[in-house]
């Protein structure tokens, strides 16, 4: 017989389910030390000869600028009469050994600076190499330990150009093998009145701090402009956002203003249509429909008219009440603005006659906006009103003297020139805006009517 196999009972006490051993973490310190090794790895080490040429001087730097192409080598020059000097120096201060060892004694120190225009690091461990080798051939004659003067020169040299193309943190790694490498090579000497090991140390030091300021500096400077250009580019799409933003509102409030208008005439239109059959007797049915289709044509105009308004118009506009001002209002505009203490003057000039409501409005609306400005811009100042009837439309031009008194002008946006541009272009007509001489302000405009629709309304 066969036995189902027992289920062990569960344990009176539930385990929790086995974790991943964590892992152990590394401390601060061991993370600052392998921070600081990887640092002089890579700086040291793995660029060592890495093949980096010294690139020529930017079109706006000062020297290029100044002495055309041939200022772009300026640093390239420095680097080789430098080399030259120490080339010079170091053989002619070899006493006591032969000429071919004396050449060798200027070669190597101007070699070692000649490397830092094409291997930079490279030519810091040439220069460190060339330290005993230079000794060794002057036969420790000299009168310092361990660097011969060309070779200290050069060494100082080699360190300031590596920093000044690396970084500052390059100059500290050599700086502390320089230290590390002078304590060891005069530590076994009995010589130490005339060891230079601590001149190095304390020159070559005070070099590389300079040039971590300059470093510094030079970052400092470089993210300045950096975030100038930035701002500067925002500054440019916020007034490209604001510009646009600013003229699609004009262009708002000129549809709104022009339905009122429009709106009225289609209304105009659809009701004579078809009251137009009661005023005839027995109309013919031809004529009945005809006047059916332009009714039909003038209440479906003025429904899309609505509905296109409607996509533009903002929640919290209301209808005005008041019909849309004309020119025939123009004397109350200039009488209100008068009792600012605007001094205006207009002139009229040409046969006054009726134009299109578009063109009424918009010229209305044109001086209005130009008074505006006037005391916004010119307070105290004079100003002078034209309009003129000319056959083939209306001619207008606001013009003001510069600003009197104590009152000072209030900044603008320039959002009144566009809303008067866009009105102007919208009638396919003309409008120039600027100084006077003498420090005023003139608009004139130009809006075309043909002489079918002058006479129309004329009618």
């Amino acid at each position: 017989m066969t036995q189902t196999p027992r289920t062990p009972p569960p344990h009176p006490y539930p385990q929790p389910p086995p974790h991943p051993r964590p892992a152990r973490d590394r401390s601060p310190e061991f993370d600052l030390v392998k921070d600081v090794f990887g640092g002089v790895r890579e700086d040291l080490f793995q660029d060592a000869f890495a093949y980096r040429p010294l690139a020529p001087l930017g079109p706006g730097r000062r020297l290029a600028a100044r002495f055309g192409g041939r200022g772009r080598w300026a640093p390239h020059a420095l680097v080789v009469a430098l080399a030259g000097f120490t080339f010079f120096a170091g053989s002619v201060s070899a006493y006591g050994v032969s000429e071919p060892a004396a050449l060798v004694m200027g070669a190597l120190p101007a070699l070692a600076i000649l490397f830092t225009l094409v291997r930079p690091v490279l030519a810091f461990f040439l220069s460190l190499a060339s330290v005993p080798v230079l000794m060794g051939i002057s036969g420790f004659t000299g009168a310092a330990w361990p660097w011969t003067g060309a070779g200290f020169f050069a060494h100082l040299v080699v360190m300031a150009v590596v920093t000044a193309r690396a970084r500052a943190r390059t100059g500290l790694w050599m700086w502390i093998v320089t230290t590390v490498f002078g304590t060891l090579a005069t530590s076994g000497d009995g010589r130490g009145d005339s060891s230079d090991a601590g001149a190095m140390v304390f020159v070559s030091g005070m070099l590389v701090l300079l040039l971590t300021v300059w470093h510094v500096r030079r970052e400092a400077r470089q993210k300045v402009e950096v975030a100038q250009q930035e701002v500067a580019a925002e500054r440019t799409v916020t007034a490209a956002e604001r510009d646009r933003r600013t003229l699609l509102e004009e262009r708002t409030t000129i549809a709104r203003e022009l339905h009122d208008v429009v709106a009225h005439h289609m209304s105009v239109v659809a009701i004579q249509a078809e009251a137009a059959p009661y005023r005839v007797e027995n109309p013919p049915p031809e004529l009945e429909q005809a006047f059916a289709t332009i009714r039909e044509n003038a209440v479906a105009a003025l429904t899309e008219l609505r509905r296109v308004l409607g996509v533009v118009r903002a929640e919290d506009y209301e209808a005005p009440d008041a019909p849309q001002p004309t020119l025939a209002d123009l004397d109350a505009l200039i009488t209100n603005v008068r009792e600012t203490g605007l001094e205006v003057t207009k002139v009229m000039t040409g046969a006054v006659r009726e134009l299109p409501p578009g063109v009424e409005l918009s010229a209305y609306r044109i001086v209005q906006e130009a008074l505006s400005n006037t005391l916004r811009h010119a307070p105290g100042a004079a100003a002078r009103v034209e309009v003129g009837y000319v056959l083939g439309g209306l001619g207008l031009r606001v013009v003001n003297g510069p600003a009197r008194g104590l009152v000072k002008p209030s900044p603008g946006a320039g959002h009144g020139i566009t809303g008067m541009r866009e009105r102007v272009a919208m009638l396919d007509g003309e409008m120039t805006a600027g100084e006077q001489p003498d420090g005023g302000y003139e608009v004139a405009v130009f809006l075309p009517v043909p002489a079918a629709a002058g006479a129309e309304e004329t009618a």
